[in-house]
């Protein structure tokens, strides 16, 4: 190992733009991408949607064939997690005693499944969903018998549940807050898909604190309040908390992800990417951490580029997608709960655009069921437009 490699710690998907962008450009360095899973890169967006419904396969997740890591002399070292770095020495120490040295290190290190503190969390047949092994387990286990509940109407929650449904298991979703989705979608859009979920059959619950979960050798149910949902498995998707554990320990500035700049610097020859890091948005004027799959390409292939010697910053809009049922959605920007909502379309038919917008300015988009149309949502977001012309269907967006 040559002190000008670039070791990047997670191999995951942003991990693999980074290695991605600098072969491509015809960097040579030596690259070396340090993994805690036996499998290399993959994206993780099928795992609550095409793989956990039966309609992808896993091999279509990887990022690249087996064979282009050896092509293009990337060393994986997978199933050896990093310990320790030490960044004046400028290496990074494995599990297996390996030491690494580095000319530049990005930790790509994501995030894990939050947990809850509960009576019975450690239960056979409690699970939570972040690697393909969990969603081929629960691929497994949805049958027309099963009875699962769901803590949690996030994305991810509402994902397995409606792959659930598919595959005819009966489904309760339990929510604390008033209305699934609402910091993101607000309450309107956030009750359109509580009515999805009814339609299909899932009995959603708001307002529910849970308090156990029961069973002795396997889980039995969900107790909230007096009441007891009978659960052959639960899943809990109550958000993702940032692994910055190794970061922390070497140093580094820490505070919800690891924090960087606009153009990923932790500190000198120290990078951080995808869901670890909450990094300056040079566009938004703010901090953002986000846990989507375009966003752990772009960061990927934005470090590659500033490793690569570019002047380049993060300055996209956060955009991310979801699949449920007969429901397809794009959304870009960042809006909030308090927003005004906008809506263009037949909301009741399903096929309808969304605007959000914050002191007149539109703040984020989404197009429901209306294709081919998120890049010109994604030139609305930062304008003010009048809100009587983004309802109305016959003005051409490139003409608002």
């Amino acid at each position: 190992m040559t002190s000008n490699a670039v070791v990047i710690v997670g191999a995951g998907l942003a991990a693999a733009h980074v290695a991605t962008t600098l072969r491509e450009a015809g960097d040579d360095r030596p690259v070396v991408i340090v993994g805690d899973e036996n499998r290399p890169p993959y994206e993780r967006p099928g795992l609550s949607k095409g793989v956990l419904q039966g309609e992808q396969p896993v091999e279509e997740l990887f990022v690249h064939e087996p064979g282009w890591y050896d092509e293009h002399h990337v060393e994986l070292r997978l199933d050896d997690p990093a310990v320790a770095v030490d960044p004046d020495a400028r290496t990074v120490r494995l599990a297996s005693g390996t030491l690494l040295e580095y000319g530049d290190l990005v930790l790509a290190t994501g995030a894990r499944p939050r947990m809850v503190d509960l009576p019975g969390i450690d239960l056979p047949g409690v699970f939570t969903l972040r690697r393909i092994e969990d969603s081929e387990a629960l691929r497994a286990a949805f049958t027309a018998e099963t009875k699962v509940v769901v803590i949690g109407a996030g994305w991810i929650g509402l994902e397995v549940a409606a792959a659930a449904r598919k595959a005819g298991a009966s489904v309760t979703v339990l929510e604390y807050g008033p209305v699934p989705l609402r910091a993101t979608l607000g309450e309107r859009l956030g009750r359109h898909f509580a009515a999805l979920h009814e339609r299909n059959g899932v009995r959603l619950l708001t307002g529910v604190s849970v308090s156990a979960i029961e069973g002795d050798t396997h889980v039995t149910g969900v107790r909230a309040g007096d009441e007891v949902f009978p659960a052959d498995l639960v899943v809990v998707g109550v958000g993702a908390v940032p692994n910055v554990e190794l970061a922390a320990a070497a140093g580094l500035a820490v505070d919800n992800g690891v924090l960087v700049d606009d153009q990923l610097r932790a500190s000198d020859h120290i990078y951080a990417i995808g869901d670890v890091a909450n990094a300056e948005n040079a566009a938004l004027g703010v901090r953002l951490r986000v846990e989507h799959w375009d966003n752990a390409i772009r960061q990927g292939q934005l470090a590659g580029r500033v490793l690569l010697g570019e002047d380049a910053h993060y300055d996209w809009l956060p955009y991310f997608f979801t699949d449920q049922y007969d429901l397809g959605m794009e959304y870009v920007g960042r809006g909030s709960a308090d927003d005004e909502v906008v809506v263009r379309g037949d909301q009741d038919g399903g096929e309808f655009l969304v605007f959000w917008l914050r002191d007149g300015v539109v703040s984020a988009a989404m197009n429901v069921n209306i294709w081919d149309v998120n890049d010109d949502l994604r030139a609305l977001v930062g304008r003010r437009i009048d809100p009587v012309r983004l309802a109305d269907p016959g003005v051409a967006l490139g003409d608002l």
